[in-house]
């Protein structure tokens, strides 16, 4: 384990790295550490006002959406679980566009608190949609229950965007899903919520092991399941809502990472404490070089990262659908 995530993060530094160097103009090492070093000029500005923040923003993003991806599948036992198909993505973004269009607010501290409002909004939506619909442990109900909150959401977003023109200007750039152009005192809004989630998701460790079995016999070894149901899915939201905050909705990186991080670990059954920082890392690294790839698979122009990610995400979601069709059968 402990050889693994010094792996990881050996892999992760060096990804940071080429971050700062690779782009439409690739820079030297002189350049880079002249430029972080305070230099000046033309690269130097490049380097510190826009790839030292996306890169940083992408690190904190991936790392966010890994661990609420993480919780997410944990609580509701449903590997398809992640914050864009049980509709966080869509409900931060109404809400930010609600609070554009019929409140007028403009600024980080804005779109950082819609956002958060919005993913703990539907999460608990979604959560009482399940239960009354026969048990959040079910998993075909939860992702159908998140899938259509995440369509209604959409198409009331769509609909106010489409009525109010200069939000739409205003709020582009946002919800597109990137993290180019986003200033570094973003990491004022996401970086202490992916600590508190950090800290709320080790504190219920055991508790969401325990879980992993079925809620009578969680329930025989002291485990509260409601109550440890409800946290895991706050933590959750809130992670959710602060990468939403820092660069848009991002789809796939919740659902990607905790997979790989499972694959990782081998044959063996991994603790919770064990897939934490296995997710957090292996999200980060999936969103540091997606951005990368971003920048260059379509030079001089740039790639949405959304679409960079669905490359990963969309052939591994149709993995899973066809293995668990494979298990019913």
């Amino acid at each position: 384990m402990t050889r693994l995530v010094s792996g990881l993060c050996l892999m992760l530094f060096l990804a940071c790295v080429l971050s700062l160097h690779a782009g439409l103009t690739v820079f030297d090492p002189v350049t880079v550490v002249s430029a972080l070093a305070g230099g000046e000029g033309t690269d130097a500005l490049i380097v510190t006002t826009l790839r030292l923040p996306r890169t940083l923003i992408g690190l904190c993003t991936g790392a966010a959406l890994g661990l609420s991806g993480l919780l997410m599948q944990s609580v509701t036992r449903n590997p398809l679980a992640e914050p864009g198909l049980l509709g966080v993505n869509a409900g931060a973004a109404l809400f930010v566009t609600l609070g554009a269009t019929v409140l007028g607010f403009s600024g980080l501290a804005g779109i950082g608190t819609a956002a958060m409002l919005g993913a703990l909004f539907t999460t608990a939506l979604v959560f009482l949609l399940s239960v009354s619909a026969g048990g959040a442990d079910n998993p075909a109900t939860t992702l159908l229950a998140g899938v259509t909150v995440a369509a209604l959401f959409a198409s009331f977003t769509q609909t106010l965007l489409l009525i109010d023109e200069t939000a739409l200007e205003t709020l582009l750039f946002w919800l597109s899903g990137s993290f180019a152009d986003r200033p570094l005192n973003l990491l004022v809004l996401g970086l202490p919520l992916l600590v508190a989630g950090c800290a709320g998701s080790f504190f219920f460790a055991s508790s969401l092991d325990a879980l992993r079995l079925d809620d009578a016999s969680a329930r025989t070894v002291g485990v509260n399941v409601m109550l440890v149901r409800i946290a895991a899915l706050a933590f959750a939201a809130l992670l959710a809502a602060g990468a939403v905050a820092m660069a848009g909705p991002v789809l796939f990186l919740g659902l990607a990472a905790p997979h790989l991080a499972r694959r990782l670990m081998g044959d063996t059954l991994p603790s919770t404490r064990a897939l934490i920082v296995l997710s957090m890392l292996t999200g980060a690294l999936i969103a540091v070089i997606a951005d990368i790839l971003a920048r260059i698979i379509v030079a001089p122009g740039e790639a949405p990262i959304s679409a960079v990610l669905a490359l990963v995400g969309v052939p591994l979601l149709v993995h899973l659908l066809r293995r668990r069709k494979a298990v019913s059968v």
